[in-house]
């Protein structure tokens, strides 16, 4: 057997489970539960035959893209999903012993991703309660780590750091490319842009996986100053991204109005289930995006089993640090969150009141 690089040799890779779950109520991976712009699907369906056999084209969709958020074209680098932007940072800016400095509990892709280039990882936890260890990361930065992410707000805890506060921890750290990961930006409505593109070592990643309901499709965007944006342009295959998902997107920007829509239905959904969470004396942790943490009683993974049993999925954080025995959960539309409600407080054995 050949070998692979001792870094590789010594991955534990990120897997998600993805089978299986087209015919369930899908509350585990913060995906849109009510599918993109009929527009989308118009606009794809639209595409004529020889669309299939050529190499896919780009014009526009860094143009629309830059266009709905206000920034320069020049600024904005279309991407085959945010993880792949991710991917070419570390490709980009990951030296071999640099400090990759992150938090914990976080998303699980950033690791692998700084494993691969042999970096030294440097793991801040979260507070007990799941607020952001702002003092001990602002501590940190002092020795200039390489690379510096901040998922904001951080998947799974939904912890959000205020977009100014994010820019002055960059400011503080010219020396460190600042990565800030605003994938739920459509659920919080608060970013780091357009400050972030004066500043020339931070980067902001977006996608249209979660609001505009295209997560199939990977279409995601790196944005910030040219300078960093030109060389994560270096390392970015060039036809990294599907004709398809180039159609969706222009399709879904071309309708804000159904993403508008959507957000609001979680929004509404997610107050009222936090409003029965609290009702039922069920602790839960609610921040930013369309997600929750909630901590059932008893076994957790008996209930996540009991309600798959039930057709919903949710995503069990059994293991992980300050939120084992919880599962994240996704908020969708309103009557989605009924179906859950009634389907966790029979999987729980709850009553109302009865954890108080």
């Amino acid at each position: 057997m050949i070998k692979a690089k001792p870094e590789v040799e010594a991955l534990t890779p990120y897997v998600a489970p993805l089978e299986g779950r087209r015919s369930l109520l899908r509350l585990d991976f913060n995906e849109s539960t009510v599918g993109p712009s009929p527009k989308v699907v118009e606009a794809i369906r639209g595409l004529p035959p020889d669309a299939y056999a050529a190499y896919p084209e780009y014009a526009g969709l860094n143009e629309a893209y830059a266009a709905s958020i206000g920034a320069p074209v020049e600024n904005v680098q279309a991407v085959n999903g945010v993880d792949a932007a991710i991917k070419a940072v570390f490709d980009a800016y990951g030296d071999k012993g640099g400090t990759f400095l992150t938090t914990v509990p976080t998303f699980g892709y950033y690791e692998p991703c700084a494993q691969q280039q042999g970096m030294v990882i440097d793991e801040v936890p979260y507070a007990d309660d799941l607020g952001y260890p702002l003092a001990a990361v602002t501590k940190k930065l002092e020795a200039a780590p390489r690379l510096f992410f901040v998922c904001n707000p951080n998947n799974p805890t939904g912890t959000m750091l205020a977009p100014e506060v994010v820019v002055a921890l960059a400011r503080s750290a010219p020396q460190t490319l600042v990565v800030v990961d605003e994938l739920y930006v459509a659920f919080t409505g608060r970013s780091v842009l357009p400050a972030a593109l004066a500043l020339p070592n931070l980067v902001v990643l977006h996608s249209l996986s979660k609001a505009a309901g295209i997560a199939a499709l990977r279409l995601g965007f790196a944005i910030g100053h040219r300078s960093i944006v030109e060389r994560l342009r270096r390392v970015i295959g060039p036809y990294d991204i599907n004709m398809f998902a180039v159609v969706a997107g222009k399709a879904a920007l071309g309708d804000p109005e159904h993403m508008r829509r959507y957000v609001a239905q979680v929004h509404e959904a997610r107050a009222w289930t936090v409003g029965e969470l609290r009702r039922l004396g069920v602790r839960h942790h609610t921040g930013g995006g369309n997600y929750t943490l909630v901590w059932p009683p008893g076994d957790v993974e008996g209930v996540v089993r009991k309600l798959r049993d039930r057709g919903i999925l949710v995503r069990s954080m059994a293991g992980k640090p300050l939120i084992d025995g919880s599962f994240r959960l996704t908020i969708g539309a309103p009557e989605q969150m009924q179906r859950f409600m009634t389907a966790f407080t029979a999987a729980a054995s709850l009553q109302s009141g009865s954890l108080r």
